[in-house]
Formats: C-alpha cells, sequence, structure tokens
C-alpha cells in the first residue's frame, strides 16, 4: 500500500487554470493604452473575475500646498485628477463603473479605493447601479502625510469598497480561511495597517522625483487578490498607473489586463513587471475552506486501493481500535457503523469526527485517514471533477 500511495502523491500537481475566453486571451499581462471605458469596450461580457479601481481622487485642491519650511509638498495635482465640477466627475464615475460592470463574472467582484475627497459619491454610484457592497475597507497608513496647516485631523487612511455584481451574487470568492490563518487564526478585520508606498518600492524618474503621486504599496493589492482571488484569475486594473496591480499579479500567479492613458506610467510599469518573479506552484496553494471541498465518502479510500478491508484503524494514542469491512463501515467489539458512529460509541460520545479520530499505520507511523481522504480530493480538483 505504500507504493501505491507514493505513487498517487507523485501524480498529483495543482490543477491547470481553465482557458480564457479568444477576445480576452490577448489582452492578458497587457497594458491597453487609452481610455478605459473605450479600453474595456474591448473586453468581452463577464470576463474578469476581480477589478481593482484607483480612480482619479478630485482632490479639488486650491492652490500649492507648503510645509512649514515653506517647501512645496510634492501633492497630486495632474491633470488626469482635475475635473470642472462634481458633475462632471459624478458622470466619469457613472460611465467607468457601467463597463467594468459588464466585463465582471457574475461570480467576480470589484474594489474601489479613495479618499474623503470622492469615495462616498462613488459608493452612492456603485449602489445606484446595482453593485452589492460586502465591505467598506479602511486602510490605515503607519506613515500618512501630516497635516501641514493644522486646521484639520491628519488624513491617516484611505476606504476601499468591496463589492460583487448584485445583491443576488453568493459565489464570489472569499478566502476566509486563508485570511484568518494568516491573522494568526483570527477573523480578519476590515482595518488594514500598511505604510504607503515608500524606500525602493517607490519608483522615482532620474531627477529623484516620484513617477506617480498616488502609487499603491504592494503590500495593499497582495492581501485584496490572495482575500478575493485564485491562481489564474483574471484581475482587472482600470487605472493602471505604473503597475502595482499587475506587478503583485504576476507574482502570484494571476493574470491581469491594465488600462492606462499616460505612456510615461505604461513605460514604468512595464519596465517594474520585467523585473517580477512568479512564485512557484507550491508557494501559491491556498487553504481551502471545508466548505468548498467535495465530499469524500470513505468507501471511496478502499475503492482507490488506499485501504484494505481488514485494515486496523486506531485512534491518535492506541486506546481504541476499529477493522475496516469490505462495505466502508468499521467494527469495534459489539460497535458497528461509519467512521463517525463507532468513534463516537467507543468513546462513549454522541458525536465524533472519524476522520480526524480514526489513524492508519502509514508504514512509518500511524497519520490520520484524512490525509487519505486529502488524496482523493486532490485527484478531484486535478481532474477538474
Amino acid at each position: 500500500m505504500a507504493s501505491k500511495l507514493s505513487a498517487l502523491k507523485a501524480n498529483l500537481s495543482p490543477a491547470n487554470t481553465s482557458p480564457r475566453e479568444p477576445e480576452l486571451a490577448r489582452h492578458l499581462d497587457t497594458i491597453i493604452k487609452g481610455d478605459c471605458v473605450a479600453a474595456m469596450d474591448k473586453l468581452p461580457d463577464a470576463s474578469v473575475d476581480v477589478i481593482f479601481a484607483d480612480p482619479p481622487y478630485n482632490l479639488q485642491l486650491g492652490g500649492d500646498l507648503h510645509r512649514p519650511d515653506q517647501s512645496k509638498v510634492d501633492a497630486c495635482d495632474d491633470h488626469w485628477d482635475q475635473f470642472d465640477s462634481f458633475a462632471a466627475y459624478d458622470a466619469f464615475t457613472r460611465a467607468w463603473m457601467l463597463a467594468a460592470r459588464r466585463v465582471l463574472k457574475p461570480t467576480g467582484t470589484i474594489w474601489v479605493i479613495g479618499s474623503y475627497h470622492n469615495i462616498f459619491r462613488v459608493g452612492a454610484t456603485m449602489q445606484d447601479l446595482g453593485y452589492w457592497i460586502l465591505n467598506d475597507v479602511v486602510w490605515r497608513k503607519t506613515n500618512p502625510m501630516p497635516n501641514f496647516r493644522g486646521r484639520r485631523f491628519q488624513n491617516a487612511h484611505e476606504t476601499m469598497i468591496w463589492a460583487s455584481k448584485n445583491e443576488k451574487a453568493k459565489s464570489y470568492t472569499f478566502n476566509y480561511e486563508a485570511m484568518k490563518a494568516a491573522n494568526d487564526d483570527t477573523q480578519m478585520r476590515s482595518d488594514w495597517l500598511f505604510p504607503i508606498c515608500q524606500g525602493g518600492e517607490r519608483l522615482k524618474d532620474d531627477n529623484g522625483q516620484k513617477v506617480h503621486p498616488t502609487q499603491k504599496p504592494e503590500a495593499l493589492l497582495a492581501r485584496i487578490m490572495m482575500a478575493s482571488s485564485k491562481p489564474g484569475d483574471v484581475v482587472l486594473d482600470p487605472f493602471f498607473g505604473t503597475g502595482t496591480t499587475g506587478a503583485v499579479a504576476k507574482k502570484l500567479g494571476r493574470r491581469f489586463v491594465g488600462i492606462e492613458r499616460e505612456q510615461a506610467y505604461i513605460d514604468a510599469a512595464n519596465a517594474r513587471m520585467e523585473r517580477i518573479e512568479p512564485l512557484h506552484s507550491v508557494d501559491l496553494r491556498q487553504l481551502m475552506p471545508k466548505r468548498a471541498e467535495p465530499r469524500v465518502a470513505f468507501l471511496s479510500l478502499l475503492e482507490a486501493g488506499l485501504l484494505q478491508p481488514g485494515t486496523v484503524l486506531t485512534d491518535a494514542k492506541s486506546r481504541h481500535s476499529a477493522t475496516v469491512r469490505a462495505d466502508g463501515t468499521l467494527v469495534a467489539g459489539e460497535h458497528e457503523g461509519s467512521i463517525h458512529r463507532v468513534g463516537a460509541r467507543v468513546q462513549g460520545f454522541e458525536a465524533c469526527n472519524g476522520w480526524t479520530f480514526w489513524h492508519y499505520d502509514n508504514g512509518d507511523g500511524h497519520e490520520p485517514i484524512d490525509s487519505l481522504r486529502a488524496i482523493i480530493r486532490r485527484q478531484i480538483a486535478r481532474s477538474g471533477g
């Protein structure tokens, strides 16, 4: 049996990603230059799994901002962030969100990040268009820019809205167990603490100036993708900038489609992504929720040859034992029935998880039979079942 187990384990590998639509394939892992609405029109309906949008904030800055020493603050005053009125900004928001909703899969989700200048208007438009808000996530900055004029609280956070395509969307991806495990087995909260982009990650030009005024930290995008996507999923960023979304997607085994108007940003993003080394597939395996795993009958272990009739199972400390019968039931003295029923009866309990209670001899020691169930599940995943 040991050789059969070894052979089965050796042949198991993560499932390949499913083929993508031909219309989408030529845009995968590329940047489309142009207006975001026109560019999204090139993409097929319901073709992307996740959208991350970092739209213009419409900061409405009035004049230059200076530090107490009179040095000028390098704030976001680029032309792409300027709109004539709130009405113009709202029309722009509605247009790109309609386009985004068309290309989003029914099981997909969208993340939109903004500041107090725009996020409330964005949220209202999302609800008007039928998006269903799942969370608002606060990005708390460990090193926010000071409030130099001293007339307001220091603005130390930005808000992200996470939404599904509509109220009825129930099968969107949320890797709850993985997020909980990564957070010391405590539920991941909706306030995330990250520094603003700095150090070697911050892209600068030949003069030492920031290439993009609002470059987001890779750690922020990594958490978003790890929480709401799977390896092989397509992530769309309609405001690609210098390519944080693409860089993180490449590293984490996701595909991306970027849209950007400014050639300088496109050049910086392409150079940046060329330097990214993807993680190995084994490092990208994610902790899956139990409810998402296929049901496996104990009898399947016998049918696959992983256990034989007559095998003696024990608990972890060998205090109880039971014999496997050909029909997939166990017998232990006067007790007979399923792995769960017999496990409960020998302990004098009402219930028992037989998969973790019963152990088999793998040749090197005792191992829970749940490890054999995992082999069957990986076989199912590999075959696409």
